[in-house]
C-alpha cells in the first residue's frame, strides 16, 4: 500500500524514538531491540524488518514505488543549511536554484517552480517562493524533525502542480505524542565559517495532563556575505569585463573571495497545543517567520548600466490545524489538515528604501478517509482546496493583482497478494485564475479556468526475497501558474524582465518509471529510471531582448522530453582496525529537450557522490567526494558551466552513551576551496557556490 504515502498528508507525520511502537493513526519509526548510535556506521543499514515512514504511512522500504529520500535528524545535523534547496542538494535527483545562502529552492529531476510542491507538515508553504527564484521559501530547515522527498509521477496525487515531486518538511509544532517523561526538548546550534553563520533552534513539548500537550519553539540564524572559492564573475564575463574601456567595469573582473550582498538573518517562533489519546490527535499551532537577506548582484557590464543590490525583507504569519480521528468498519480513520497564512516581503534598494512590496494571503485544507485494509485491498479518498491571492506595489511590479482557486478530488486504491502489489490513483482538479487590469504594466482584466485530470497505475513484484522491481505509468495535467499567464514587467530581485502568456494551454504529460530496490542485508540499492513526454510543456527562457536594462525572460510552450536515472546505495564493508566501515554512492542525471527549441534551460548535469564512513565507539567519521560534470548542453542564450569536484569530511562525537541523541559534529565542506557553479541557477555567472566551509554543530535531545 505504498501510494498512500503520496496522499496521506493529513496524518501529518512525525518522528518517534526508534524503539517506540507506532500509534494508531499516527507514525513511528520501526521498533528495534537496541537502538544504535544515530548516524554511526553501525546504523548505516537498518534491520531488515525496519519500516521507513513517508508522509504518515509506515511501510517497508522495499514496497515503495518511485524515488524516495528521507533525511532524519542525524542527516539534518550534517546537511541542514539556511535554505531548503541547499539542505537537500546532495539527495538523488535533487539540485538547487542557488540564489545565495537563503533563497535556494530545490529542483527535482530538472523541474522547478510550480512543478514542485513544497510542504510544511503536509500543507503548502503559502508564500510567494514560486513567483521568483530570489524569493526564499518560508520554511526554516532548522525546525525540521525530518524531511521527505518524493520524486516521480505518483507525487501528482499531492496536486496537479507536483509533477516534478514533493518536498515535505516535517516538524512537531502540533504535537503528536505525550512526552514519556512529561517534557521533551530538541535543540540544534551551528557555526559555519563560509558565511560566518551562527544559528540556533530549540523546541520543547510539555505534557499538561489529561492527554493535552503544549509545544513552543524558536529559531535564529545570522550570516555575513558568503565566502567563495574563486572569482565572483564566471570566466567569460571576467574576460568581457577586463576588455571594457570603463574602469569601474574592469574592476569587476577582480572581484573574488566574498559574494557581495548575500548577508542576512532569519528568525521564527511557534506555539502549538494538541489533544492526544491513542489514535485520536486534534490540535493547532500558530507560527511566525522573518527573514532579511541580500540577493547576489547581477552586475551590468554595459557602460552606464545599473547593477542593483536588492535586499528582501520577508515576513509570514500562519495558523495550522490537524485532526486524526479513528473510525471503525470500512474506514480506518478520518484525517484533516489545514493552514492559513499572510505573507509579505519588501524589496529594498542599496540605501535600504522600499522599492517594491509583495503581498499574499492564502489557505489550504485537505481531508481524506483512509479505508481499513481487507483482504489485501485498501485505499484513501479525499478532497483538497487551495485559495491564494497576490498583489505587488512599487516601481518594479511585474504581475497584476491576481487570485487563484483550486479544488481537487482524489482517490487511491491498492491491492496486495503475495509478492505482487498493484496501485492505482486518480485526481480531478478545477483551477480558476484571474488578474485585474493594470495600467502600470499594461495588462487588461484576465481570467482563465482549467479542469485537469490525472491518473497513475503501478505495480511491483518481489523477484527474489529482498529484491523488488516496480513499474508505474502516469498521465498528468497541470494548469498554468499565475506567473506563467500574467507576468509582464521588471522583477528587481531576480534582475530579469518577466513576460507571461495569457493564452497558455494546460500542460500535459505521459510518464513512466522503472524501480529496482533492495533493502535487506549488508547492501542496499535503489535505482530509478524515468521518462516523461510533454505535449504542451511550459518553460521560461531568455529571448535575447533587453527592457529596462534587464534581460527579457518569456514563458513559452512546446513539446518536450525529460528522461534520466537516479541511483543510490550503501554497503557494510566490514570491521578492520577497530572500525566498522561503510560505503555510500549517489548518482543521477537528467536530459531534457524541447522540440523546435533545443535543450531545456537550467538542467543539472551528470553527478556522482561517493562516501566512506567509519564508526568506532562514540565516534562516527565520513569522507565524501562529489563530482559534478560540466554542463555544455544548454538552451539558446544560456551560458555553460564547468565541472567541479568537492571533497567533504565530518566527524561526529556522541559523548554520552545513555543519551546518543546528543551529538557534537565537526565538518569540513569543499575542503579544497574549489570554484563551483550550479547549472540550475539563473545567477550561475554571478553567484558561485560556497568555498571552504568549516562547521561546528551541536544537537541535544531528551
Amino acid at each position: 500500500m505504498s501510494l498512500p504515502l503520496m496522499l496521506s498528508l493529513l496524518a501529518a507525520p512525525g518522528v518517534m524514538a526508534p524503539a517506540a511502537p507506532a500509534e494508531a493513526g499516527g507514525t513511528a519509526a520501526a521498533a528495534t531491540n537496541a537502538p544504535p548510535v544515530p548516524g554511526s556506521a553501525r546504523d548505516a543499514h537498518p534491520d531488515p524488518d525496519n519500516a521507513i515512514v513517508v508522509t504518515a504511512v509506515r511501510r517497508n522500504g522495499n514496497d515503495l514505488l518511485g524515488g524516495v529520500s528521507v533525511l532524519d535528524q542525524q542527516a539534518l545535523t550534517r546537511d541542514a543549511r539556511p535554505s531548503i534547496g541547499e539542505t537537500l542538494a546532495k539527495q538523488p535527483g535533487v539540485s538547487a536554484s542557488s540564489f545565495g545562502p537563503t533563497a535556494s529552492r530545490p529542483i527535482l529531476r530538472g523541474l522547478s517552480g510550480d512543478r514542485i510542491r513544497l510542504l510544511t507538515d503536509g500543507i503548502g508553504s503559502l508564500d510567494l517562493s514560486d513567483a521568483g527564484p530570489d524569493h526564499a521559501v518560508a520554511i526554516n530547515p532548522l525546525t525540521a524533525e525530518r524531511i521527505e522527498v518524493l520524486r516521480g509521477p505518483t507525487a501528482l496525487l499531492y496536486g496537479s502542480s507536483a509533477i516534478g515531486g514533493v518536498v515535505n518538511v516535517i516538524d512537531n509544532r502540533i504535537p503528536r505524542r505525550v512526552p514519556p517523561n512529561g517534557v521533551a526538548d530538541n535543540a540544534l546550534a551551528e557555526l559555519g565559517s563560509a558565511a560566518r553563520e551562527r544559528s540556533v533552534n530549540t523546541g520543547v513539548d510539555v505534557g499538561l495532563g489529561a492527554h493535552w500537550v503544549a509545544h513552543v519553539d524558536g529559531n535564529y540564524a545570522k550570516f555575513d556575505d558568503l565566502r567563495i572559492g574563486g572569482y565572483v564573475l564566471s570566466d567569460p564575463l571576467r574576460a568581457e569585463a577586463a576588455a571594457s574601456t570603463d574602469p569601474a567595469i574592469r574592476a569587476l573582473a577582480d572581484l573574488k573571495g566574498r559574494l557581495p550582498n548575500t548577508a542576512g538573518r532569519t528568525d521564527g517562533a511557534a506555539a502549538g497545543l494538541a489533544y492526544v489519546d491513542g489514535g485520536l490527535n486534534i490540535g493547532g499551532s500558530v507560527s511566525t517567520y522573518n527573514s532579511r537577506y541580500g540577493v547576489p548582484v547581477r552586475y551590468s557590464l554595459d557602460p552606464g548600466g545599473e547593477s542593483e543590490q536588492p535586499t528582501i525583507d520577508a515576513h509570514q504569519r500562519r495558523a495550522d490545524v490537524r485532526a486524526t480521528v479513528p473510525l471503525g468498519g470500512f474506514f480506518q480513520s478520518f484525517n484533516l489538515r489545514g493552514g492559513i497564512g499572510r505573507y509579505h516581503h519588501d524589496e529594498l534598494n542599496a540605501q535600504g528604501q522600499v522599492g517594491t512590496s509583495f503581498y499574499s494571503n492564502g489557505g489550504e485544507i485537505r481531508a481524506d478517509l483512509a479505508q481499513t485494509e481487507r483482504g489485501g485491498w485498501g485505499g484513501t479518498t479525499g478532497v483538497q482546496y487551495l485559495e491564494k491571492s497576490a498583489r505587488i506595489r512599487g516601481d518594479e511590479k511585474f504581475l497584476p493583482d491576481s487570485r487563484q482557486k483550486q479544488l481537487g478530488l482524489f482517490t487511491l486504491q491498492t491491492f496486495a497478494s503475495g509478492p505482487v502489489r498493484i496501485e492505482g490513483g486518480a485526481r480531478i482538479e478545477s483551477s480558476s485564475l484571474s488578474a485585474d487590469a493594470d495600467p502600470q504594466i499594461g495588462t487588461p482584466d484576465l481570467s482563465r479556468s482549467f479542469t485537469t485530470v490525472s491518473g497513475s497505475l503501478g505495480a511491483s513484484y518481489e523477484v527474489v526475497p529482498g529484491w523488488r522491481a516496480g513499474v508505474s505509468l502516469a498521465r498528468s495535467e497541470r494548469a498554468p501558474a499565475v506567473e506563467e499567464l500574467f507576468a509582464n514587467g521588471p522583477h528587481g530581485g531576480s534582475e530579469t524582465f518577466e513576460r507571461g502568456d495569457p493564452n497558455l494551454r494546460t500542460e500535459r504529460s505521459l510518464s513512466g518509471e522503472l524501480t529496482l530496490r533492495h533493502t535487506t542485508g549488508p547492501v542496499h540499492v535503489e535505482a530509478n529510471l524515468y521518462y516523461s513526454r510533454f505535449s504542451s510543456f511550459i518553460y521560461q527562457t531568455p529571448t535575447g531582448e533587453t527592457l529596462d536594462d534587464l534581460p527579457v525572460y518569456a514563458f513559452q510552450q512546446g513539446k518536450a522530453r525529460y528522461y534520466g536515472f537516479e541511483l543510490q546505495g550503501d554497503a557494510r564493508l566490514g570491521h578492520a582496525l577497530g572500525i566498522d566501515w561503510g560505503g555510500e554512492l549517489v548518482s543521477d542525471a537528467v536530459r531534457a529537450t524541447i522540440s523546435g527549441f533545443g535543450p531545456a534551460p537550467f538542467i543539472p548535469p551528470f553527478r556522482v557522490l561517493g562516501a566512506l564512513t567509519g564508526s568506532r565507539g562514540p565516534f562516527d567519521g565520513r569522507l565524501e567526494v562529489e563530482r559534478t560534470s560540466a554542463q555544455n548542453r544548454t538552451a539558446p542564450n544560456e551560458t555553460r558551466t564547468a565541472g567541479f569536484t568537492m571533497v567533504n569530511a565530518s566527524l561526529d562525537w556522541h559523548p554520552f552513551k545513555a543519551n546518543p541523541a546528543l551529538t557534537l559534529s565537526l565538518q569540513g565542506n569543499n575542503l579544497f576551496d574549489v570554484d563551483a557553479r550550479r547549472a540550475t541557477s539563473l545567477l550561475k555567472d554571478y553567484a558561485p557556490l560556497a568555498g571552504r566551509d568549516i562547521r561546528l554543530t551541536a544537537r541535544l535531545g531528551f
